[in-house]
């Protein structure tokens, strides 16, 4: 059965296209990493519904249309609509009509429950913990309640009609509707989360009026984007579909910072991600670089401040993950936040360069000029334990990552021959951030700041470790970078993907650029729909394995950027085409992640088993896909573009670029 996906940012409810849940994997209504309901059942003389259509109309509002089931042949008599909108809480209202001339009598009964689990516990669902949930039933409402060592959490529903029985799991109405006779029900779910309760705002007109609390309603953050104008159907569905997912994980992590930023995906990412929330602003910034702003502030306020073994932090680091649940809460995972991400920092320095190139904000730039000298700091310092020039990564946190880079999963730092690579470890995608985050950090320091002696030092640091890289990761055998140096400083041979990340940071000499363009382009990593993770050449290839052959269209997307920054026009607007139209076997929503099967072999992508949808990075890939396709290149007041020609001839332009405080028109 589909499923119905209601969100808003960080709250969400995931059911079934009737809109019930039982809890099963991720499914349930959630609220700052805690499931609510766990169960939220509508039955009707003790049936479910017969769905007719049930669809997310807005990403915050869904809408289900059904029937009581009755015999083949026979015209159903009862229609029944629920209308659920989801900001903090829940509103959702039940209509149920007699659409006979004769009477009806009916039992309704909404069944629910919580198990208030942790979002660490869904994804395996193997160690939950058992929790007893505390009940009380009075004056029409349930409030489910739970505490563990200071820990609290209580979900609250109210009826708007006095149910015939009221229970702690189920309330039911007895009804006698005659013909053609309409009965409404509303109920509201607030949650509670230490003294503080949240839910639906009252007031709020109805379905699709109630608007989260964002700097931009829905109807104002499509209106104010650029308009694509092209006559491609991927490009401008992509397009579209790509701003309403954008739209939809944009949220405040905490009450106190009124900036928003881009959760990083549904279901098992809706929180924080410095490094994911950093490549969707940079992706987003031609289009709304208000998620920039919001980003680097609120990660600026969360930089480490002292070192703590636990959370993988050191002063000057920008975190990687923020959560509100249980298990951190009580000091079980280090996430409060977490900072075992070592590629945050530097693209930390990449966005805060490329917002100012943007949008010419040098007050938010001067503002951060403290945490992003601290930054720099953690790249001289922290960031190379052992001084040799090169960013390298080893948690030392029981319950940290293995793997710090953006290929995070434990397996992904693999030789050639299927080896995994012992830490410390030095991915080469690191060094090109780095390289990058000295270079921009200098031309702030010189344009902004007005501290040349830092600038000339920057840049002469960038200069001796693009030497030293292309030095010591160049596999002249093979034709390419080296995934990475091990603990014993011996370069990891697979063929992958981020060298692509390589071109993007401009660290590869141009006597390396070809060979590097020719690898990215090669039977063994392009999939004919987008990049592989790693090539099919290595022996820990996997078309499904998250991040050891699957094809990420984030990832995708910055290869495709690097190689136009090198000037591979004809790879790059390859890449970027075939990108898009597998964007239609996804319903132009594309995933986190699908599978590097070839085009050849399958004919169409194939999905991965568990992927995020939506998810932040990856609605950003069709917005960077835009700029690699029109050159669009700031440089001071003016912006750089390059006419483009498309498959059949078709048309491309975008209208109302935001570029520096006023409107630009590519065409």
């Amino acid at each position: 059965m589909s499923a119905l996906v209601v969100l808003d940012g960080s709250t969400f409810f995931v059911s079934d296209e009737r809109g019930d849940t039982e809890g099963e994997g991720s499914s349930g209504f959630f609220f700052r990493d805690t499931r609510h309901l766990s169960r939220l059942q509508l039955l009707i003389n003790d049936e479910p519904i017969q769905v007719l259509t049930s669809k997310a109309v807005y990403y915050y509002a869904g809408r289900v249309f059904g029937t009581i089931h009755t015999g083949r042949n026979v015209n159903p008599r009862i229609s029944v609509q629920r209308d659920r909108l989801v900001a903090d809480g829940i509103h959702e209202d039940i209509v149920i009509t007699n659409n006979h001339d004769t009477q009806h009598e009916i039992e309704v009964a909404l069944h629910f429950g919580t198990d208030f689990a942790d979002a660490f516990e869904l994804d395996p669902p193997s160690n939950r913990l058992p929790r007893k949930v505390h009940a009380d039933v009075r004056n029409g409402e349930v409030v489910l309640g739970y505490e563990n060592r200071g820990f609290r959490r209580a979900t609250r529903i109210l009826f708007s009609t006095k149910p015939t029985d009221l229970a702690a799991d189920l309330a039911t109405f007895s009804l006698v509707l005659e013909p053609r006779q309409e009965w409404v029900l509303c109920f509201d779910v607030f949650c509670q989360a230490g003294d503080q309760e949240y839910g639906p705002r009252v007031g709020h007109g109805g379905f699709g009026q109630l608007e989260p609390q964002m700097p931009e309603t829905l109807d104002e953050w499509l209106d104010s984007a650029p308009r694509v104008d092209t006559d491609v159907e991927n490009i401008g569905r992509s397009y579209r579909q790509s701003l309403l997912d954008l739209a939809a994980l944009r949220f405040r992590p905490v009450p106190e910072i009124k900036a928003s930023l881009p959760a990083a995906g549904l279901p098992w990412f809706m929180a924080l991600f410095g490094r994911d929330s950093l490549i969707t602003a940079y992706q987003a910034l031609p289009f709304h670089s208000e998620l920039a702003a919001g980003t680097l502030a609120t990660l600026a306020d969360l930089q480490a401040t002292a070192s703590d073994d636990f959370r993988d932090a050191d002063p000057g680091k920008i975190p990687h993950e923020l959560r509100f649940g249980e298990l951190t809460a009580l000091g079980e995972f280090p996430h409060s936040p977490y900072y075992g991400s070592h590629d945050a920092t530097p693209l930390f320095l990449i966005l805060l360069d490329e917002y100012e190139r943007w949008t010419a904000d040098t007050e938010l730039v001067g503002r951060l000029e403290p945490a992003a000298r601290a930054a720099l700091a953690w790249i001289e310092g922290a960031g190379d334990p052992d001084g040799d020039g090169y960013l390298e990564y080893q948690t030392r946190s029981p319950k940290g990552l293995v793997s710090q880079g953006w290929k995070d999963s434990w397996d992904a730092i693999a030789f050639a021959d299927g080896r995994l690579a012992e830490p410390p470890i030095a991915t080469c995608e690191l060094q090109g951030y780095a390289y990058d985050a000295r270079r921009r950090t200098a031309r702030l320091a010189r344009e902004v700041w007005g501290d040349t002696t830092l600038a000339d030092q920057l840049e002469r640091d960038a200069l001796d470790l693009r030497q030293r890289f292309n030095r010591d990761f160049w596999l002249a055998d093979r034709g390419y970078f080296a995934l990475a140096l091990d603990g014993d400083k011996q370069p990891v041979d697979s063929l992958s993907s981020n060298i692509g990340h390589l071109l993007w940071s401009g660290i590869v000499d141009h006597e390396h650029a070809r060979a590097t363009a020719e690898a990215l382009m090669g039977p063994a990593m392009w999939s004919g729909w987008g990049i592989r993770t790693m090539g099919s050449t290595c022996a820990a290839y996997n078309p499904i394995g998250y991040h050891t052959g699957t094809v990420w269209p984030h990832d995708t997307a910055i290869c495709a950027e690097g190689l136009r920054a090198y000037g591979f026009h004809r790879e790059s607007k390859t890449v970027v085409l075939a990108l898009l139209k597998s964007a239609a076997a996804f319903d132009y929503r594309l995933p986190e992640v699908f599978a590097g099967f070839s085009r050849e072999a399958t004919a169409i992508p194939v999905e991965y088993p568990t992927p995020c949808r939506p998810q932040a990075w990856a609605a950003g890939a069709p917005l960077l896909g835009l700029r690699t396709l029109l050159c669009l290149d700031p440089d001071g007041e003016e912006l750089h573009c390059e006419t483009v020609s498309l498959e059949g001839g078709g048309r491309l332009g975008v209208r109302g670029i935001h570029y520096r405080g006023r409107r630009i028109d590519v065409v």
